[in-house]
């Protein structure tokens, strides 16, 4: 057995042995102030281990081991449906930002990063990244948050929108743009800031499927520090370039964080249509042989991934058809699970898991066709950086901000 064999056994039995007080059973009918307070002390139990900032540096609080190893214990964890979405934008983009542009001074300064970061592995504080707004969509480079100029520090105003988990956020990132007659992609500035500062107003936003994760955000007048930026003044498009790939090796999942395959053969096989078994359908046996073909050619993308990561490799823009294919399929089966089930299919388990309703899982998979890059945006990089296509378009190339029409 290898090193690395030995850790995902590690991981395998530490996640077996808390998964009766943490998993989806233990989870199920709480409400969501209960799942958040036993969310917290998994993520303090699993700091206590030795599986949390697991490619982190040491000095940071973390285990200073590779990507490969956040993999493969994230790959362990998954099955288990661990309480861990609270923290997943939290620990997958603005911490790693704080990491590596939040450490500019020295002493104190540099002591109150690694607390920040050891409270956000533990689960003590969370972050939220206030990206999206409601006119720019998918097109980052299009916000209108302002950061204004503000004595010797900066005066916030704007809305953000889609942000998860803002309400139970302590701290956030944020670009905003500061000034705007230059083109779309210069003038923004990178900064973090205080969740609970004056003028900081959090609104949930219900879904279909009954949850209220995403938020809209708003900032009147919101007092910024210059010691709060993260990046150069109008290099904040760079820095919010460097987040969305900074945590590019995650796990995937081929189910587009869905049901399995295996959930949907169990579903089907007591249910009749027209008069025979449902499993005896051509058409339901040739939507299982679709999935299962789709689903191993994902996994060995995967594997493809993981083997580079292993040769000290960056996996590249291919990831993207994982997440394109994957949650899009995840929609089209659960859509036809509902509709083999007939009315019961209408059934909303408000508790249930994404990851073995079907219900929960066909409400909620347009919201995963959206977050973390829209189809849109994916079928781009896919065009562009793997078909080698040329780039869209782009009428507003090289004009300044203020004179795009709106």
């Amino acid at each position: 057995m290898n090193d690395r064999d030995a850790f995902r056994a590690r991981a395998r039995a530490w996640l077996q042995s808390v998964a009766p007080v943490y998993g989806f059973h233990a989870r199920k009918g709480l409400s969501t102030a209960d799942d958040l307070a036993l969310a917290r002390r998994y993520m303090a139990e699993k700091y206590d281990a030795g599986f949390a900032g697991i490619n982190w540096p040491v000095e940071m609080g973390g285990q200073g081991l590779g990507h490969i190893e956040k993999v493969i214990f994230e790959e362990e964890e998954m099955p288990f449906d661990m309480p861990t979405s609270y923290f997943a934008i939290s620990l997958g983009m603005p911490v790693p930002i704080m990491i590596r542009f939040g450490q500019g001074g020295q002493g104190e300064h540099r002591d109150w990063v690694r607390e920040r970061v050891v409270k956000a592995l533990r689960g003590e504080e969370i972050w939220c990244q206030l990206f999206s707004e409601p006119a720019a969509g998918s097109d980052l480079a299009g916000l209108r948050t302002r950061a204004e100029v503000d004595g010797n520090g900066w005066k916030l105003n704007g809305q953000k929108l889609w942000t998860s988990y803002a309400q139970y956020a302590d701290y956030g990132v944020i670009v905003a743009r500061n000034d705007p007659n230059v083109v779309k992609h210069k003038g923004l500035t990178y900064f973090w800031v205080d969740m609970r500062a004056p003028g900081v107003d959090v609104r949930p936003i219900k879904l279909a499927d009954g949850s209220s994760h995403v938020n809209e955000v708003f900032f009147d007048d919101v007092r910024l520090e210059d010691s709060q930026r993260l990046s150069p003044v109008g290099g904040g498009f760079g820095v919010a370039m460097t987040t969305l790939m900074i945590e590019r090796y995650t796990a995937t999942d081929s189910a587009g964080f869905g049901p399995p395959l295996d959930v949907f053969v169990e579903h089907v096989k007591p249910l009749v249509l027209n008069g025979r078994p449902a499993l005896e359908d051509g058409r339901v046996r040739s939507a299982i042989a679709r999935n299962h073909a789709m689903r191993a050619g994902l996994d060995s993308i995967t594997r493809r991934a993981m083997l580079m990561m292993q040769a000290g490799m960056e996996p590249g823009p291919e990831g993207s058809l994982n997440k394109l294919v994957s949650v899009r399929s995840r929609q089209k089966l659960s859509e036809l699970a509902l509709d083999l089930a007939g009315q019961a299919g209408l059934a909303l388990d408000r508790h249930g898991s994404a990851h073995e309703d079907w219900t929960k899982s066909w409400l909620s998979a347009p919201t995963g066709r959206i977050a973390g890059g829209a189809d849109e945006m994916l079928l781009n990089t896919i065009a562009e950086k793997i078909l080698g296509l040329p780039q869209d378009y782009r009428p507003d190339k090289g004009v300044p901000f203020n004179q795009i029409p709106a």
